[in-house]
């Protein structure tokens, strides 16, 4: 591939527009603009993430962010905007697969404090511990009893993770309407670089999504607390989820040298506390009988 012209990807950019016709070519550039302006708008929260990452080092400090929610609701493609620049000494992603025969055994929180990060890091986990709170009784992964015991117990093992001070925990459930996640898996399904992202629980998604609804009321109903809170990410709009969960790990965490000139406070029809979902969530049920999502 070295030797290729230097200009050839663009002789054949310039070679394509030429081919299309005046309304394509209005929808490609203004498609190309809206993906260079939106790289742009992260930037600034990304350089404060660095800052944050910079302060963690410095004082020894840790962060542990748990992405968890709907299939396809954008938690991966988040979480690339969120390490985007960061030092790869200093951040991991945890995406944990099925537990083994041994882990079977042990206990479920086990796995996931084996990775908790050390002095001065932030870990992020694509999916978390909350699976047993939600896929998993869902779909059968876990007994009932297994269920309940985790949902009685998991503010006792955050409390203990909060106990020495120095780490913050963000809890964050991305949502996506069942019209969007239908869209997704349909592009998934489509394309051939996006197969590999349907999993079993995705081609189930759809058709549990009532199920699915019901784990996630219980879910802040009993695991919401003041001191490890529940954040709702409205994720229908990929980029302003991704923006506003930048602005809200950066609103939630001090550190040096905050720019005075962003607005770090999330939008409020993005970003809605855990308490505030369950009152919309009861408000849905009383007037249609269900929860709409």
């Amino acid at each position: 591939m070295d030797d290729l012209p230097s200009d050839e990807p663009f002789e054949a950019a310039r070679s394509a527009r030429r081919g299309l016709k005046r309304k394509e070519r209005r929808r490609v550039v203004q498609s190309a603009l809206e993906r260079h302006f939106a790289k742009a708008e992260l930037m600034p929260y990304q350089a404060e993430l660095i800052k944050l990452l910079q302060h963690l080092e410095t004082t020894g400090r840790k962060i542990i962010v748990l992405f968890d929610g709907r299939d396809a609701s954008g938690k991966g493609g988040t979480i690339r905007r969120v390490v985007r620049y960061l030092n790869e000494k200093r951040y991991r992603v945890v995406a944990l697969g099925k537990p083994t025969e041994l882990q079977r055994t042990e206990l479920h929180m086990k796995r996931y404090i084996e990775r908790f990060p050390h002095a001065g890091e932030i870990v992020l986990f694509d999916r978390s511990w909350y699976n047993r709170a939600m896929v998993e009784p869902v779909m059968g992964f876990c007994t009932p009893r297994q269920y309940r015991d985790f949902i009685r117990r998991v503010v006792g093992y955050e409390e203990r993770i909060l106990a020495d001070g120095t780490t913050n925990l963000i809890k964050l459930y991305f949502s996506v309407s069942k019209e969007e996640q239908r869209r997704r898996f349909e592009r998934r399904r489509n394309d051939p670089l996006r197969q590999w992202k349907l999993s079993e629980v995705d081609l189930q998604a759809q058709a549990l999504w009532d199920e699915f609804t019901e784990k996630k009321y219980r879910l802040l109903q009993k695991t919401h607390t003041s001191a490890s809170p529940w954040w709702i990410i409205r994720s229908d709009n990929k980029h302003l989820a991704r923006r506003e969960t930048l602005k809200l790990i950066l609103k939630v965490n001090t550190y040096r040298g905050r720019s005075r000139k962003l607005e770090f406070e999330p939008d409020p029809n993005i970003v809605i506390p855990g308490d505030r979902e369950l009152k919309l969530m009861q408000k849905q049920r009383k007037k249609h009988g269900r929860f709409l999502g």
